[in-house]
């Protein structure tokens, strides 16, 4: 399996994860250092000649990829009047544009061998909105577009896409922000509190398994309630 961005926060509980279940990760990043076991690839998803040279070594290590978990993302936060035009397309080029560049990769393995796993890491704003986050909130909608396309295109041959759409998660960057700004996000959340990677990370791991074959074009959150009904 492949997990980009695997190397911290959401994507390194996930990776950790299935290597705890028994399975052969390979961790697509472009810093910090993969969970032991998992085999660590450099790669940047916005250059079309990294992502196939990524999977290719994949591949000649742990063989066919059956899971990829499209995780890498950035933000670029700010106001949409001061939003450049480079702000904004950083981020579709990594959010969106990546993940369907190894959304398309992974899928040519998943078809031939009749079985696959695709699971985009979305967001809470995706669907509910963020002052601020236009493009980050443009990109992750676009992702439930993604997986229920390709739930229409290769749902027969085996293979499921959905996304898990993380609301506010304990990591290194909620760890940076002011008091009142957790605050702030405690008393929107009914469940009164952040969430866990490792919440994230079951919740894929639930959807990446045999048993979730007939669930397909689905948006799971795991936000403790905060985008209830979006």
């Amino acid at each position: 399996m492949v997990v980009t961005g695997g190397n911290r926060g959401i994507g390194q509980a996930i990776v950790g994860r299935f290597l705890a279940a028994g399975h052969r990760v390979a961790s697509f990043d472009m810093g910090g250092e993969p969970a032991t076991g998992a085999l660590g690839v450099n790669c940047n998803v916005t250059d079309a000649d990294q992502v196939e040279a990524a999977f290719k070594q994949a591949e000649e290590a742990n063989g066919p990829v059956e899971i990829l978990v499209a995780n890498a993302g950035i933000t670029k936060d700010t106001l949409i009047l001061r939003m450049s035009d480079a702000d904004w397309d950083a981020v579709i080029n990594v959010n969106l544009t990546g993940a369907f560049r190894v959304a398309k990769r992974a899928a040519k393995s998943m078809i031939r061998g009749r079985w696959g796993r695709i699971v985009f890491t979305g967001s809470v704003v995706g669907l509910y909105g963020s002052a601020g986050q236009v493009n980050y909130s443009s990109s992750k909608a676009a992702l439930v577009g993604m997986a229920r396309s390709l739930t229409r295109e290769i749902g027969g041959r085996g293979v499921t896409a959905n996304v898990v759409a993380p609301g506010f998660i304990e990591t290194d960057m909620t760890a940076v922000l002011p008091d009142d700004v957790i605050a702030k996000y405690l008393a929107a959340i009914p469940a009164a509190r952040l969430g866990q990677v490792a919440e994230v990370a079951a919740a894929v791991e639930f959807l990446a398994s045999e048993e979730a074959g007939f669930i397909s074009g689905a948006v799971l959150p795991v936000d403790g309630g905060l985008g209830m009904g979006h």
